[in-house]
């Protein structure tokens, strides 16, 4: 074989190995914090990749949505079966400001509701706030037995339920057209349409477990910093605690020697 012809040999394999490298090494972590109506603020950590050329960081953070249980945002264990999700709008430093962007129930809780021998009522509308948000909400309830009901079933009539769903459509839309976005999750969170829906209904057949199940945000206003600053309330980075410094022991000075 001539030298110098075969020139696969004194080489290495074609395309050799690239060093895996590491994925991680070029992103950074953020804190994800919640709107002032939660009473827990950092609902936790988001990923990023640096800014690089023309990809900046923030603008890849801007749009995500989180997910977050209001059981931890409350601190409240009984509202567990809530689900809220929080739309990052803002990015400050290392801080990500987020606003109320939907909510929702866990399906093993819509699933431990339904029963036999009683009907389900349901019904949604959309209403727009006086922030310009506009929103759907799904409402839900079930009948139950009178004062001393010897029947067992609990079935309201389909005249009934049309009078039923009419008033749920009414109160949330009057409750929701009346005030802002941070004023209806103020709402949301103790259901206090959903009583208001169990008082009003008392007279056309009693009703239980009546729940604002699920919102969602359809439209949203132009951004506004001035209004989520305003959402966000007293916002300030978190610094940490200031810590007492102990007073150092004076050490006392040791006699000087003089020589002979």
């Amino acid at each position: 074989m001539a030298v110098g012809k075969n020139k696969r040999i004194s080489k290495g394999k074609k395309g050799g190995k690239k060093k895996a490298a590491d994925p991680f090494a070029k992103k950074d972590w953020y804190d994800i914090k919640a709107p002032s109506m939660f009473q827990e603020k950092n609902v936790g950590k988001t990923l990023v990749t640096r800014t690089q050329g023309t990809k900046i960081a923030s603008e890849g953070l801007k749009g995500r949505v989180v997910e977050s249980s209001l059981a931890d945002l409350q601190h409240d264990e009984d509202q567990h079966f809530r689900k809220i999700r929080l739309r990052v709008e803002d990015v400050q430093g290392r801080n990500v400001l987020t606003n109320f962007w939907g909510m929702d129930f866990t399906t093993d809780k819509l699933r431990s509701l339904v029963r036999k021998w009683q009907t389900l009522i349901e019904a949604h509308v959309d209403v727009k706030t006086t922030d310009s948000y506009t929103l759907r909400m799904f409402c839900i309830a079930f009948t139950k037995r009178r004062q001393n009901q010897v029947k067992r079933t609990t079935y309201a009539q389909s005249s009934q339920i049309r009078q039923i769903r009419r008033k749920m459509r009414e109160i949330m839309v009057k409750e929701a057209s009346t005030c802002d976005l941070k004023d209806l999750v103020a709402k949301f969170i103790p259901e206090s349409i959903g009583k208001e829906i169990e008082k009003a209904t008392q007279s056309i057949y009693p009703l239980q477990n009546v729940y604002i199940r699920k919102v969602k945000i359809l439209k949203a206003p132009k951004f506004d910093l001035g209004k989520l600053m305003e959402v966000h309330g007293d916002y300030s980075e978190d610094v940490g605690m200031k810590v007492e410094r102990p007073a150092e022991e004076t050490i006392a000075a040791e006699p000087e020697v003089v020589g002979a």
